[in-house]
């Protein structure tokens, strides 16, 4: 959250020159304050994140062992690093330099269009992958739901009981992954105490997600509740890194033919979490996670350091003014996200980004024709599901070129685009950083109560269906 004292500094929005009144925040404020971001503006902050992300490419993944586990930090990391760094040392920066507070504001903006890319990648994945879903049986299907509920039963009272407030929804509704992130951004904004929420449940997954859940679900395993194919069914929380690590921890206390099994099983589940996951979080997990925290709130709610205003503060109203871009700026952010997905492509993959180029535009498209839909449909409909909707037919069986469209999207790895999300993630959390710190540690214990709770559930259900 922004200091309300910062408001009164006119050069650090958008380059306006003009001063915001001390006493109101209305909505008519917002009207007179300049929204333009100057050309050179948009300019240096994309130049920041071409920057950003030619250098992570060039480090790119660093793995070391920490115990049973590995810790892998990809170039994700990096981006998310580098700009946070940019951003906080704005105050010793030349002023040409500066990236200032209105500019972090566009910034997650552009993170909010760009992750709609991820999600129009995603939807191409899924719909080639139909059958193998639908013949997964009906113990695969079902633990899905305890995935997204056991983040809530676990983690939302402990968020509450330690003082979080509205950050709780993002960070217990899911297990903050690519899709999670799009679908609160979409509909909080990334700038909301939901965006922070989801945003610090991102990172903890990123970076402790796969060694804590290798040594819990060794731990889990090593108890002989579960069976261990419900245990594997479990492991597929969404999360590749985390996938193969609970199911290495898994497997290790197996013999090498259930070992097999459950590597298939984990992949199997993991497949279905990417694939409905989205749905679920959406239509289920959100809603619920919102109706308890309105019940539970009264009662569990408590104020310490980690609570913050609810709504009306300084930095929310600004957010309000500045996190929305209009139809122009929001094609630039398609296409430069783009163009930095191929970069990224490129770097670490090795992918010609001529190659990739066709698979790409077809993204794009996606991402365009689903934001037309929900223009027209009045935002009935979030976009997320159109674009989902539309990229998963091109390569269902149902489209009958759906074969050419998978092998020309195939051409665009699928990874490729986070590393540009997440340094336009960086580039706008310096802004936040009082809220992170007010959140504290609280946060990452309530990430990672949340990652157990996932595992959890979705093993327990699966127990009730297996057998």
């Amino acid at each position: 959250m922004i200091a309300a004292g910062h408001l009164q500094k006119p050069e650090s929005l958008l380059h306006t020159t003009e001063t915001l009144p001390e006493t109101s925040m209305s909505t008519e404020t917002h009207t007179t304050v300049p929204t333009r971001t100057a050309a050179s503006g948009y300019a240096k902050l994309y130049l920041y994140a071409l920057v950003i992300i030619v250098i992570a490419g060039f480090v790119g993944p660093v793995s070391f062992n920490v115990g049973p586990g590995k810790v892998v930090l990809l170039p994700m990391v990096w981006a998310i690093l580098m700009g946070a760094a940019i951003g906080l040392a704005r105050p010793y920066m030349p002023g040409a330099l500066q990236l200032d507070i209105g500019l972090q504001f566009k910034s997650a903006a552009v993170l909010q269009a760009g992750l709609m890319l991820f999600i129009a990648k995603l939807g191409l994945l899924v719909g080639n992958s139909l059958p193998e879903i639908a013949r997964a049986g009906w113990s695969l299907a079902f633990q899905e739901l305890g995935h997204f509920v056991g983040t809530i039963l676990l983690g939302l009272p402990i968020a509450l009981l330690l003082g979080i407030k509205r950050e709780a929804i993002g960070a217990t509704f899911s297990v903050g992954r690519e899709p999670s992130l799009a679908i609160i951004g979409e509909k909080y904004g990334m700038d909301s105490p939901e965006g922070r929420g989801v945003l610090a449940e991102y990172l903890t997954g990123t970076v402790f997600g796969a060694v804590f859940i290798a040594i819990f679900a060794g731990f889990i395993t090593s108890l002989h509740i579960f069976d261990p194919i419900a245990l594997a069914m479990g492991a597929g929380v969404g999360s590749g890194s985390m996938m193969a690590a609970a199911a290495g921890a898994i497997a290790a206390q197996q013999t090498p033919e259930v070992a097999k099994t459950v590597a298939t099983f984990a992949a199997a589940s993991n497949l279905i979490t990417s694939v409905v996951g989205t749905y679920f979080t959406l239509f289920i997990s959100l809603p619920m996670a919102v109706w308890a925290y309105k019940v539970l709130e009264p009662i569990l709610g408590r104020k310490t350091k980690a609570s913050g205003a609810e709504s009306g503060s300084a930095g929310d109203a600004l957010s309000e003014g500045h996190n929305e871009l209009s139809g122009k700026e929001r094609w630039g952010a398609w296409f430069v996200v783009a163009a930095l997905s191929l970069v990224s492509d490129l770097l670490l993959y090795k992918t010609s980004p001529l190659v990739a180029l066709p698979g790409m535009v077809i993204i794009v498209a996606c991402v365009a024709v689903g934001q037309f839909l929900t223009d027209m449909t009045g935002r009935k409909v979030p976009a997320v599901c159109w674009i989902s909707l539309i990229a998963m037919f091109l390569t269902s069986p149902a489209c009958p070129w759906a074969a050419q469209m998978v092998a020309i999207t195939g051409k665009v790895n699928f990874l490729a685009s986070t590393p540009p999300m997440l340094t336009f993630a960086g580039l706008s959390i310096a802004k936040d950083v009082p809220a992170f710190r007010r959140l504290g540690w609280r946060i990452v214990l309530v990430s990672l109560i949340a990652n157990a709770g996932t595992f959890l559930g979705a093993a327990f259900i699966a127990q009730v269906f297996h057998h």
